[in-house]
């Protein structure tokens, strides 16, 4: 069984067909979806899809780095609200974005910290979205990092001595459709990084794998990723489904 550790599919991208999604989904061997957050306008539409089948679907919470602006504080009392009711799987979608802008940098480091913080005070994986910071969030990881604190740099593209690092923290790495782009300069790295440390994902509706790039991402097409993954390693897709789906189930504590 396949597990999509990230995807979007409570957006409006997949409102005319959601349930053909889910039945494709359950079709391509895919047992769970976790399904990260953005702010507070996603959060309702986020926990109405995970109604409709709360054994595949599992909700996150979390203030994503593009959202924060100057009333980043009043996202983040909403984001402990949700979180006090106890019924998420993880803290994400959170990190830092310093590729469109960074206007906000030092709001949006303060905002991942906090929300590290929060991951660590109640015991949840913390999913990470890292672009044009990854020194930056490895770095806010390791001040922050003792046992309990564990998660996913979530879209992977960083370089081999920062895999290596977040290895050391014991933190998972998500590999989604770019390491099936032909010129992505990933698959070097991924043939260095043990598969242990390896999750799955979509990050749906974007970043489609080949042969669907340039198309709307769905979960179903995890499993291009993961025969791609296969293919890399020199292993079966057997191999690469159990060891990344039981690596999901740690790291996210649910059964499989």
């Amino acid at each position: 069984m396949l597990i999509d550790t990230h995807a979007h599919l409570y957006l409006e991208q997949f409102d005319n067909d959601i349930d053909e999604v889910i039945q494709n989904a359950k079709a391509n061997n895919i047992a769970k979806i976790f399904l990260p957050n953005i702010d507070s306008t996603t959060i309702s539409r986020m926990l109405e899809l995970e109604k409709k089948d709360p054994g595949f679907f599992k909700s996150m919470i979390g203030l994503h780095p593009g959202s924060v602006d100057k009333n980043y504080k009043s996202e983040l009392n909403i984001v402990r609200q949700e979180l006090e009711k106890g019924n998420y799987f993880g803290i994400g979608e959170v990190g830092i974005d310093l590729y469109w802008d960074k206007t906000f940098k030092k709001e949006q480091i303060e905002a991942f910290d906090t929300q590290v913080k929060w991951a660590k005070e109640f015991d949840l994986p913390v999913i990470i979205h890292a672009r044009d910071a990854m020194d930056l969030t490895i770095d806010i990881i390791e001040k922050n990092h003792n046992r309990n604190l564990k998660g996913i740099f979530h879209c992977f593209t960083g370089d081999i001595n920062q895999a290596f690092k977040i290895m050391k923290t014991g933190f998972y790495m998500g590999i989604g459709g770019i390491l099936t782009y032909k010129n992505s300069g990933l698959k070097g790295i991924i043939k260095e990084i043990p598969l242990e440390y390896l999750v799955l994902e979509t990050d749906s509706p974007y970043l489609p794998p080949v042969p669907y790039r340039g198309k709307r991402n769905e979960s179903a097409y995890i499993k291009h990723i993961a025969m791609k993954l296969a293919e890399i390693k020199n292993t079966t897709l057997e191999e690469v489904e159990e060891i990344t789906s039981k690596n999901a189930a740690a790291v996210f504590n649910v059964t499989i």
